[in-house]
């Protein structure tokens, strides 16, 4: 398993800025020094060419971020100032994902320390997400017929709006998302399956969403490749989540989906996407318990679908 990390191209965001950003960082070290991941294992990504992204953005919104010339109420949008910094960071965290999904093709499995950028539209960004890396992996890999389907599965606690109207057409990618109702994006886009859940919602009630949605998503394959966004802003300590699933609720989710994956023979490529704990540790916790799943589910040579406990 190769793991892609652009945390290097670090930036410097105002003092008290609720977005993470140190947690990427952290997160590479705590996955090392754990032992979850191995050195060997690790990649750096870098920005790619621009011209990668125009099969899910407009040329025109790609070159105004590149340059700097971005409308200011887009960058209000998304959250965080504009700067070359930021443009390099989100660059090489797209090419995290799209090099994450080429080496999925090649050896099963994965994975970004980055991405799940899913609130970015096709000319906007939105949400502290400035290009939607999910959409443009898949738009790449179909243009030059790597793949013919892709399942994107959003567990993120917040709505895939951005990968949803950019991709909710194309027949080629299926996209689910199961998310908080009442959460942020509040204006939703139409996915190929949207699981909205209510405020609150414990382990029983989110295991049992996304064991259906998953059943659901597997029947509507074969699939070639899964860009599983496996947000941890569902956590009940999560500033952002509005939802009540603790960390063993969290580890059994990825547990079942990861084998559920792998038992279909569908290769995965993990992104991160939402985490907003305090203390950030749970977090950082709850992100290494889906790297440590996946290396579980992928190094056994028999392994079992996992109950999702408590179902109804």
């Amino acid at each position: 398993m190769l793991v892609f990390a652009c945390d290097h191209h670090s930036v410097d965001l105002p003092p008290g800025h609720r977005f993470p950003m140190a947690k990427y960082r952290r997160l590479r070290e705590e996955l090392l020094a754990r032992g979850v991941i191995r050195p060997e294992q690790l990649r750096t990504s870098e920005p790619g060419p621009l011209e990668l992204l125009h099969g899910a953005h407009d040329p025109a919104y790609v070159r105004a971020i590149a340059d700097g010339s971005v409308d200011a109420r887009i960058v209000r949008r998304i959250g965080l100032p504009w700067s070359e910094a930021l443009v390099r960071r989100s660059l090489a965290s797209v090419m995290g994902t799209l090099e994450a999904a080429r080496s999925a093709l090649r050896d099963g499995l994965a994975g970004n320390l980055a991405g799940g950028t899913h609130h970015a539209s096709a000319d906007s960004g939105s949400g502290f997400c400035v290009f939607n890396d999910l959409a443009v992996t898949a738009r790449v890999l179909l243009a030059e017929g790597t793949v013919e389907r892709i399942l994107i599965l959003d567990l993120d606690v917040h709505q895939g709006d951005g990968t949803a109207a950019i991709l909710g057409g194309d027949a080629s990618v299926f996209t689910c998302s199961v998310h908080g109702e009442k959460n942020f994006p509040f204006q939703k886009q139409k996915s190929h399956l949207d699981v909205p859940l209510a405020d609150g919602a414990d382990d029983d009630a989110y295991l049992h969403a996304v064991t259906r949605a998953v059943e659901v998503c597997l029947a509507s394959g074969p699939f070639d490749l899964a860009l599983y966004q496996a947000g941890v802003d569902a956590l009940e300590s999560d500033k952002l989540g509005r939802l009540a699933v603790t960390p063993e609720g969290m580890r059994a989710r990825d547990a079942f989906v990861l084998e559920a994956l792998r038992g279909a023979g569908i290769p995965v490529a993990l992104t991160l996407g939402g985490g907003y704990s305090d203390p950030i540790e749970r977090t950082l916790d709850a992100h290494v318990a889906t790297y440590e799943e996946a290396m579980r589910v992928w190094r056994s040579d028999s392994y079992h679908l996992v109950p999702t406990p408590s179902l109804p």
